[in-house]
C-alpha cells in the first residue's frame, strides 16, 4: 500500500513539474488605441514560471509579416515550443515575447506619408507602455529586444534605427528594407494612386529606407543596439540585406550577418527562432 501511495504522488509530482515547465501563450488579447481609433489585437508569450513566480522580465517584440497577423508567429512560428525548448535547454534567458497585429485597418508597422494611419506612433505611445504595465515587464532599453520577419524585419529596423535608446538588441529576419531607391518608392505610390509632392517622397524615404537611415544616423547611436541579421540564400530580399551589411561594415557598426540555405519560408524562420532568443537573451544578462 505504501509503495503504490508513493508511486502515486511521484506521478503527481512528475506530472505537475512538467506543467510548470510550460510556457503560456495567449493570442487574441486587445488593447485600446486612440492613436488608429481601433481595438488593436496582441498575442503574448509568457514564460514557464510567469505564474509561480514574483519576478519581472525581458521582453521581445516579435513582429509577424505580410499577410500573417499577430498569431502567425503563434501558428506558423510555433513560438510556444521554440521558447520553451531554448529556455528549459539553458540557451535563453524567460523572457515575456509580445506578438502585435500589424495586418487590420493598413498593412504595415510605420506611419503613413499621408498622416493618416499611424502605426509607428501606436507602437511607442500606447502598445509597449500598456503590456509594460500589465505584465511584469522590465522596462528599460537593456531588457527590451526588437525581431521580426519580412515585413517584420523592416518594423525590426525601422524601430531600433527610430529608437535606438529603446532597445538593446535588433534581429530582423529576411527583411524588406524598404524600397531601394527614391524611383521604386514613386512607382509604388504609382500602383496605388497615392500622389505626394517629390519632397515629401524624399523625406519619407530618408526616414523609411534602412541603408539610408544607417549612412545618415549618428554611427554611436546604431552601435548601441546590438544587431543580428538573417537572410536565406535563395531569399528574393537578398539585395537590400546585402546592402545593409554593407552599409555596417563601412561605418564600422558592429553586427553579425548570416546567409544560411534557405528562401522566404517558415521553414528558415522557425530555424532562426531559437538563434534569435539566444542572441537577445545575452544582452538581457549582461554579455
Amino acid at each position: 500500500m505504501k509503495h503504490t501511495l508513493l508511486s502515486i504522488c511521484l506521478l503527481i509530482f512528475t506530472s505537475l513539474t512538467a506543467f510548470s515547465q510550460t510556457g503560456k501563450v495567449y493570442d487574441n488579447l486587445t488593447v485600446s488605441s486612440k492613436i488608429l481609433n481601433s481595438e488593436r489585437k496582441f498575442s503574448i508569450y509568457l514564460p514557464p514560471d510567469y505564474e509561480t513566480s514574483e519576478r519581472s522580465y525581458p521582453v521581445l517584440y516579435l513582429l509577424h509579416g505580410a499577410g500573417d497577423d499577430h498569431t502567425g508567429w503563434v501558428q506558423f512560428g510555433e513560438v510556444l515550443h521554440i521558447a520553451d525548448k531554448a529556455i528549459k535547454e539553458g540557451k535563453a534567458t524567460p523572457m515575456i515575447i509580445i506578438m502585435p497585429d500589424a495586418d487590420t485597418g493598413r498593412r504595415g508597422y510605420f506611419n503613413t506619408i499621408d498622416g493618416n494611419w499611424k502605426y509607428e506612433d501606436f507602437f511607442f505611445e500606447e502598445l509597449v507602455p500598456y503590456v509594460e504595465k500589465t505584465y511584469r515587464i522590465k522596462g528599460t532599453k537593456r531588457f527590451r529586444a526588437v525581431a521580426g520577419l519580412s515585413m517584420g524585419g523592416g518594423g525590426t529596423f525601422m524601430y531600433a534605427l527610430h529608437h535606438p535608446e529603446m532597445f538593446s538588441s535588433a534581429c530582423p529576419l529576411s527583411a524588406y528594407v524598404g524600397p531601394l531607391t527614391l524611383d521604386d518608392m514613386k512607382t509604388r505610390f504609382e500602383r496605388t494612386g497615392e500622389k505626394y509632392k517629390e519632397s515629401e517622397m524624399q523625406a519619407y524615404f530618408d526616414q523609411h529606407n534602412a541603408v539610408s537611415l544607417v549612412n545618415s544616423l549618428d554611427a554611436e547611436k546604431v552601435k548601441s543596439v546590438r544587431w543580428f541579421i538573417d537572410c536565406g540564400d535563395d531569399d528574393f530580399l537578398y539585395e537590400g540585406n546585402s546592402l545593409i551589411h554593407i552599409a555596417m561594415r563601412k561605418k564600422e557598426i558592429p553586427h553579425e550577418f548570416r546567409i544560411r540555405d534557405g528562401g522566404h519560408t517558415w521553414t528558415y524562420w522557425r530555424d532562426s527562432l531559437p538563434v534569435v532568443l539566444g542572441f537577445v537573451s545575452d544582452a538581457f544578462h549582461q554579455y
